[in-house]
């Protein structure tokens, strides 16, 4: 791409590009004697005031009274000229509050004047027009640059009156005509952030609208009143002004039902987002609205265009800086472009991280989509055109920050693993690849980790798909795919499912890796667990004998994977009635979970309940209860409180306290591990039939058979339905 415009077409989506015209023209200067109209000075306040508003205030305004206060603050404040600055994202509604406030303030001032400032021009043109109406002859008697120097004069003339500068875009176009006023008031509206606090008295951001309060707004717009329906909806739009009256409007003029609208907003954003009510002004549609702002960053800044293209791929969410980094050629490259982006207000920036509004992501991918669907054939290069391009971009750009995942890096990964979801559904397989099904993976791992098994199994199965596709069925990354895919089946209760991928797994790793690699002993270790899981611990217990040997090692005894190995054969152990055998491999593998690991690790946790299980079996219960304690607090610490594992160690100690005769201080722990066990895992996975059953027993224990009865029925329903 050899040109500007043309580079800013293949980004933007522009069917015309964008045209470069020279430079910007210079800032009005108002010095100069304003002839050959009268002193100015000599000219009075209008008896009844002068008001010269762009239009009515909206009557739908909602949500802003703190703004107006602060704005409000500063009209008695100090001497001489009192500026203040509004800056804030394209339709986060800036104009509107200016409005509002002029509007609502209009008595206390000799003269209100509205200026449309975006250009110097536009400045000169809106002084002019107050000088026309201070001075009738003014029209015919002079040019409107003098017609804008002698309003200046008049301005410093006379006190008390309000200026408003709505939509500046470079500072330096107003800075000059702050610097000729005195004795009054002027209130600036800006998309740019490009440090007013140094010429003004005050400056405020103004953000998007609270929930509650966008709520209210479109639901007094679209005339319905559907308070559930609208949440959603505000929440969609991001609760940006702009947003809420485009889709109130529309939704009140075509009848549309507010859940309607919303299934057409998520399957169509970029048509939703262009749809405006007749009679509206179609140029201040959301997806329009930001237009300027997107040709000025392209002309100026093609690594921005590169971030803006990025961040349209993910999450609506903090973002670290440093994700972005393969995305310019040196951190001041991406400092300069975060911070002209900033600078529009097109995201939000602090030192450590970056966020985007959701609408301006997906005007922004709606755009690069449909040059990618317009492009369609042009060229004989699969994957070709800035789509693709910001695809791999951003896939790569998460590859290289995502860490492996384990307990130390989990807030690293709370933090990436929305962004990789939201690219992932961006995403198509034959452009990701491997890659993709790499990145996917990893985050199913992480949500598997947290307990959110649904998720993971979604997110694994894709990412089978892809690496069957891009490597051949036999390649080792497809046994690991496989591998995880089936555990995760696992912890769903379908163990019937998970076997045969094991045992695939197991044959590709066995020959593309040797048998005694440490993959190998992964393969073989949770083969055993769903052989043991489907009633078969016999077959079990020698791959898992056969696991830990190949651990031992090639990992070493102290291992923490040698801790895996030898509590997964514990319970085995357990199941077979060899309790016995099973207490010093569990003893021996919390020891090494403890030293390498640390006291408040999660798989400590397991450690300590499964050594606790297998005690209680062995008739010593009162030694059980403090490790289960101790267990409990460790997960309840670590993990999420609907964790599947808190809801195991719940359900551990329960049983543990009714063993010990003391069945009232079992049942709440026992109706908290079900409600957690039904949230996480669903209303008929085996593990509810488990908590169903043993709460049931705690009642009968309690005198109360009539309520386990009922209980006892569903978890037998569980257990035999097919």
């Amino acid at each position: 791409m050899a040109t500007a415009a043309g580079a800013r077409s293949a980004a933007w989506g522009s069917s015309s590009g964008i045209v470069q015209t020279g430079d910007r023209a210079r800032a009005v200067q108002f010095t100069g004697p304003p002839v050959p109209l009268g002193p100015p000075s000599q000219v009075p306040v209008p008896v009844a005031g002068l008001v010269g508003l762009p239009k009515p205030p909206a009557r739908t305004f909602v949500g802003r009274d703190e703004q107006l206060a602060q704005v409000g603050r500063l009209v008695a404040a100090g001497a001489g000229v009192v500026a203040q600055a509004v800056h804030g994202l394209g339709g986060v509604g800036k104009s509107e509050l200016a409005l509002q406030f002029a509007h609502a303030r209009r008595g206390q001032f000799t003269v209100v004047w509205w200026v449309l400032a975006d250009t110097p021009a536009a400045i000169e043109s809106g002084l002019a027009e107050l000088a026309f109406r201070l001075h009738p002859d003014a029209q015919v008697a002079a040019t409107d640059e003098q017609a804008a120097v002698w309003a200046v004069g008049w301005l410093q003339s006379h006190p008390g009156w309000l200026l408003v500068l709505d939509n500046v875009e470079h500072r330096d176009d107003v800075e000059p005509l702050l610097a000729d006023l005195t004795g009054g008031h002027v209130l600036i509206t800006t998309r740019r952030d490009v440090g007013w606090e140094d010429i003004t008295d005050g400056c405020l951001r103004l953000e998007v609208l609270r929930p509650d309060a966008a709520v209210a707004l479109l639901r007094r717009l679209s005339g319905q009143d559907d308070p559930a329906s609208a949440a959603v909806l505000a929440g969609e739009l991001g609760c940006l002004p702009l947003a809420l009256q485009q889709a109130g409007a529309y939704l009140r003029q075509t009848r549309t039902a507010m859940a309607g609208y919303l299934l057409q907003l998520r399957q169509d954003p970029a048509g939703m987002l262009r749809a405006v009510a007749a009679d509206t002004d179609a140029e201040r549609a959301v997806a329009r609205v930001w237009s300027v702002t997107l040709t000025e960053v392209a002309a100026h800044n093609r690594t921005a265009v590169t971030v803006l293209n990025v961040l349209s791929c993910l999450a609506p969410d903090d973002l670290p800086r440093e994700v972005l980094s393969p995305l310019a050629g040196s951190a001041a490259d991406l400092d300069q472009a975060l911070g002209l982006l900033a600078s529009y207000n097109m995201l939000t920036l602090t030192d450590a991280t970056v966020t985007v509004h959701r609408l301006v992501q997906a005007v922004i991918r709606a755009q690069l989509q449909t040059t990618a669907a317009d492009t369609a054939g042009v060229s004989d290069t699969a994957g070709s055109g800035a789509w693709t391009t910001t695809l791999r971009t951003a896939l790569d750009a998460l590859n290289t920050a995502r860490p492996e995942v384990e307990f130390a890096t989990w807030p690293r990964w709370a933090v990436l693993s929305p962004h990789i979801s939201a690219l992932a559904g961006c995403c198509d397989d034959a452009t990701g690849g491997n890659d993709l099904a790499s990145l996917i993976a990893a985050n199913a791992y992480f949500d598997w980790e947290q307990g959110r098994y649904q998720a993971a199994v979604q997110a694994e199965t894709r990412a089978l798909a892809i690496s069957e596709q891009a490597l051949g069925p036999n390649h080792s990354d497809v046994a690991t795919r496989l591998h995880n895919l089936a555990v995760t089946l696992r912890a769903l209760g379908r163990a019937g499912e998970a076997e045969p991928l094991q045992r695939r797994a197991l044959a590709i790793s066995e020959q593309a890796l040797g048998p005694d690699h440490p993959y190998v002993a992964a393969r073989l270790d949770n083969l055993a667990l769903t052989l043991a899981d489907l009633g078969r611990a016999g077959e079990a217990e020698p791959l898992q004998r056969r696991a830990l040997a190949i651990s031992e090692q090639t990992l070493g005894p102290d291992h923490p994977t040698v801790a895996t190995r030898l509590n997964n054969l514990a319970i085995t152990l357990r199941q077979l009635g060899r309790p016995g055998e099973a207490e010093p491999l569990q003893r021996r593998a919390l020891a090494i979970s403890e030293q390498t690991l640390g006291p408040d690790h999660p798989y400590v946790a397991t450690e300590l309940s499964n050594l606790a299980v297998n005690l209680r079996q062995l008739g010593r219960a009162a030694e059980a209860e403090p490790l289960q304690r101790r267990a409990l607090a460790i997960s309840e610490q670590a993990l999420d409180p609907y964790h599947p594992t808190v809801a195991i160690g719940l359900n551990n100690l329960a049983v543990t306290l009714r063993d010990l005769g003391r069945a009232a201080e079992a049942e709440p722990l026992q109706r908290r591990a079900l409600a957690i066990s039904e949230h996480a895992l669903g209303p008929d996975h085996p593990d509810v039939a488990v908590r169903l059953g043993n709460l049931a027993a705690t009642l009968r224990d309690l005198g109360r058979a009539a309520e386990a009865e009922p209980l006892q029925q569903r978890a037998e329903a569980i257990r035999q339905a097919p």
